[in-house]
Order: structure tokens, then C-alpha cells, then sequence
């Protein structure tokens, strides 16, 4: 399966795991809730999702690689206990807490999180020594003395054989106690996360001219050559901060990153002529609805792969305003979650409104640390939190300039300042909503209704930020060719299910 399906099956498991009787106890006994084994080759994302669902479900997340450990940090150090049986003292061997369980009572105890998850990377390829303690700890959730807390369900994942020298393979026994989740790589769905990563455009236009290039692992006279899904993300980050920073993105660069030296080289090349379009094709002009009459007619005579490289363009750009909007409607919706509960605290007499706005500023301090600790927030959510802050930390000097008689007059002074909040992010929307269109009228002039204005539409809609926006503001040219695109997408269907018919 692909891994947003084994997302969805370990959230599914998740919930089910954490299903509890009237009485407060867990509907399957912590000693049968099967382990969730992740099997797939490197840099597929295994990681990432964990954190997605930690996120989500809203709850801790503690990850280890194991083959960092040794069998004295996993398992605990051995110390020499003195008990007493039928009136003989005895020396006998006991064990600290493992480093491992610790840390998941460190999370409770920071974080206040009962429930969480487990997660141990690489777990298949232990060292020698720790193995027996790794195979008990997966049919039985116990580090020497320490059992896993309850509450707390255990994810790992390992690579298959072919890809790592290291691995260990289980036996039939532990296999039979654990939920085997295998996973391939998969493009399209990488792209609905890459976009709200906001990977590179031309890291993604290029890949869907050439979807091989995703992830391959080749061996070759030289040794090993891969190009992993985790290798197009980390190298996006670079190439936007070495674009930054105006330093050239070379094919050295690229190589450090994607190592199959004709990939790297392919999408260096691809990566200098995604630039020449990026000169050549006015983007901001297209988004303002002001293109040259050249740009469009250019448009029309472009081969498919240029058009591509457009297309990418044009929705990485509209893509970061409408990634605006959305950070100002999360920003602007903590914001009021603060108000409405300083509202509460301000109703009580003899208050400071001045010293219970920075309350809930520490509120949302504690709240982001917590979050980030946890791994319970998101990117999205982060910035919306720290954003909040910054917004209440702009209204506080209001309140220490008027000092205002009552607490419904402090009110009143930071819900002026919040609706100048909102008619900005009005104003924002609204000139997103017309770059949008702006964007249609753009392709329809320069593509007509061709398979590009198709692609347009798709992308919008795996989009997360595309979708989100059109579905709460709208976009008239999206809808209308929407309309068209299921229909086309239904006639396809008519024609495969005739096609399938035993005459």
C-alpha cells in the first residue's frame, strides 16, 4: 500500500487500541495490542507520518532509531538488589529504567499526554547483542522490569532486506504479534503532501514529466545509487535557501542530495531551463491579469514539457498566496480563542486587563512548547501559535496607553484592533481570489479547454491550500471547469467499463 493508506490503518488502529469500557479500561488488553510494524524501503516517509498522526489524534509522539542503542541503553544497567526470601537475604540482579521507557514517562510528565505513541525506527537492524532483547520487547512491550506505560501504542518500521545489509530477519513467532503494514513508494501521493510542503515547482514539475525518477534504488559496478522521496524533500529546502542567499544550484549540489548520477545531472540540466522559464514567462504579471500578449501567444506554441514547467509555476505561485490566507485565518482563529477566554477572565471584578492579556499569551507560550515537545502541532498550527502572540503582543500597548475604566471597555478597545485584523485578511482573500482567476483567464487564453486546463484543475484540487481556499471563498473559473473535468473523468469510466464488457 501506499503511505497515506498506511497512515489511515494506523490511525484506524489507533482508535481502536484506545477504545475503553465503562469501567476506564482498554476494550483490548495492552498485552494484546499488536505492535505496528512499518515495512518499506528508506526515505519513504515513514517518519513524516508518524508525526502526521501523532498530530491529528492529538497525541504524544517519542521516536528512537535502534540502531543507536546498545543493550545497556534500551534494556537499563544492571544494579545489585539485597531481598529477603524465607529469612535468607539474596543478592539479586535488577535493571534501571530503560532510556527508552524514561523518555515516555518524561513526555507524560512534561507534556501532561497520557496517550501516545511509540515509535522505534530501523528496528530490524539491531546489533547482535540487542536483538533478544528486542524481540521480547516486541511480543511482550517490556525493557527488562519496564513495561511500556499504558496508553502508549508501539509503531516501528524497518527496511527490507534488499535495501539494508544490517537487517535481521524475524522469526514466524514474532511476526504473529505484530501488524505488518508493508509500503511501496507512490508519487501522487507524495505530490498531496509535497504541496503542502511546499516543495520546489521545478522539483515537481519535473517529476511529473519523468515519475521514474521518484525513487529508484539501483545497484550498480560503483556500489549503490538511490534517489529517495526524503532526498527530492531535503534537497527542495536547499535549493530555496541557496535561492535566497543568490548562491547557484549546480549539479554538485543536486548530486549531494540525489545519488544516481544520471538523475542528478537530468534534473540539474531541467532545474537551469525551469529558470529560463521563470525569466522568460512573467509570472506576477500573470497573476496581476496584466501578461504580455508575447506570454500568452508563447504559451500556445510551447511543447507539452514547457507547458508543464508553466503550469508548475503558475500553481506554485498562486499556491503561496493561498497559503497566506490560510496561515491568516489560523493565526486570526487562535487569536480569538484568547479573546473570548480573556473575555471570560475580564468579566470578574478588579481585574488588569493589561496583565490578563499577557496571561493568555503565556497560555499560548505553554501551548507551543507543549506542542512542540509532544510533536502534537503542526507546522501550520506553530506558526499560527506564534503568529497569535505576536498579534496580542501588538494590542497590549493599547491597553497600557488608555487605561481603560472596566474590563468590557478593555474588551471593546482589542475588538477594534481585532476587526482591523480581519478586514486585512478580507482584503487578502479578495486579491488572492482575483489571482486565482487571474490564472484561469491566463490558461484559458493561452490552452483553450486542453488536457492543461485539466491538470490545472487536479492540481488545485490534491492541493491542500488550492482546496481549502476555493472551498471557503470560491472561484467561478474553477467550478466551471471542474463541472467539465467530472464529466470527462465519468466518460473515460463509461468507455473503460464498455471496453471490460463480455459481449
Amino acid at each position: 500500500m501506499n503511505i497515506k493508506q498506511a497512515k489511515e490503518q494506523i490511525q484506524n488502529a489507533m482508535r481502536a487500541y484506545f477504545t475503553k469500557d465503562q469501567f476506564g479500561s482498554y476494550l483490548i488488553p495492552i498485552e494484546r495490542q499488536r505492535p505496528i510494524f512499518l515495512m518499506g524501503p528508506p526515505g519513504i516517509g515513514k517518519t513524516a507520518i508518524m508525526e502526521q498522526v501523532a498530530s491529528e489524534l492529538g497525541v504524544g509522539l517519542v521516536s528512537y532509531s535502534m540502531t543507536h542503542h546498545t543493550r545497556q541503553s534500551a534494556l537499563g544497567l544492571p544494579f545489585i538488589e539485597k531481598k529477603t526470601y524465607s529469612g535468607t537475604v539474596y543478592s539479586v540482579s535488577e535493571y534501571t529504567m530503560s532510556e527508552i521507557i524514561a523518555s515516555v514517562y518524561d513526555m507524560m510528565e512534561r507534556t501532561g499526554l497520557k496517550e501516545g505513541i511509540l515509535f522505534l525506527d530501523e528496528i530490524n537492524c539491531v546489533s547482535e547483542t540487542l536483538a533478544p532483547a528486542m524481540l521480547q520487547f516486541l511480543q511482550y512491550k517490556i525493557f527488562g522490569r519496564h513495561h511500556v506505560p499504558d496508553g502508549w501504542i508501539v509503531v516501528t518500521a524497518g527496511n527490507p532486506p534488499e535495501y539494508n545489509n544490517s537487517v535481521r530477519e524475524f522469526d514466524i513467532v514474532t511476526w504473529d504479534r505484530l501488524k505488518r503494514i508493508d509500503i511501496e513508494p507512490d508519487y501522487d501521493v507524495w505530490k498531496e503532501y509535497a504541496y503542502k510542503k511546499s516543495i520546489h515547482a521545478a522539483i515537481l514539475t519535473y517529476l511529473d514529466i519523468k515519475k521514474s525518477d521518484f525513487y529508484k534504488i539501483e545497484t550498480t559496478v560503483d556500489g549503490k545509487s538511490f534517489v529517495t522521496a526524503r532526498g527530492w524533500s531535503d534537497l527542495s529546502d536547499m535549493i530555496k535557501l541557496y535561492e535566497q542567499h543568490n548562491i547557484t544550484v549546480d549539479e554538485k549540489l543536486v548530486a549531494q542530495y540525489l545519488q544516481n548520477r544520471k538523475t542528478a545531472k537530468e534534473f540539474a540540466i531541467y532545474y537551469d531551463l525551469f529558470n529560463k522559464y521563470k525569466s522568460d514567462y512573467q509570472v506576477d504579471k500573470i497573476l496581476a491579469g496584466t501578461p504580455p500578449a508575447e506570454i500568452c501567444e508563447r504559451a500556445k506554441a510551447a511543447k507539452f514539457d514547457e507547458r508543464l514547467a508553466l503550469l508548475g509555476m503558475l500553481l506554485d505561485a498562486i499556491s503561496n498566496e493561498l497559503k497566506k490566507v490560510s496561515l491568516a485565518e489560523q493565526t486570526l482563529t487562535e487569536t480569538l480563542n484568547s479573546l473570548k477566554n480573556l473575555r471570560m477572565e475580564l468579566a470578574r471584578p478588579n481585574t488588569d486587563a493589561y496583565v490578563l492579556l499577557h496571561k493568555q499569551i503565556d497560555i499560548l507560550e505553554k501551548k507551543l512548547q507543549t506542542g512542540k515537545l509532544s510533536s502534537t502541532l503542526s507546522a501550520d498550527a506553530e506558526y499560527a501559535c506564534r503568529s497569535a502572540m505576536a498579534v496580542l503582543n501588538n494590542m497590549a500597548p493599547i491597553l497600557a496607553e488608555k487605561v481603560p475604566a472596566t474590563g468590557e471597555d478593555a474588551f471593546k478597545l482589542l475588538k477594534v484592533e481585532f476587526d482591523k485584523y480581519i478586514k486585512a485578511l478580507k482584503n487578502q482573500a479578495e486579491d488572492a481570489g482575483r489571482q486565482l482567476s487571474n490564472v484561469f483567464l491566463f490558461c484559458e487564453e493561452a490552452f483553450g479547454d486542453g488536457q492543461e486546463m485539466l491538470i490545472l484543475v487536479t492540481e488545485l484540487t490534491i492541493s491542500y491550500y488550492g482546496s481549502r481556499f476555493i472551498s471557503r471563498y470560491g472561484c467561478k473559473e474553477y467550478f466551471n471547469h471542474n463541472k467539465e473535468l467530472l464529466f470527462y473523468e465519468r466518460q473515460k469510466e463509461i468507455i473503460r467499463e464498455i471496453e471490460n464488457l463480455e459481449l
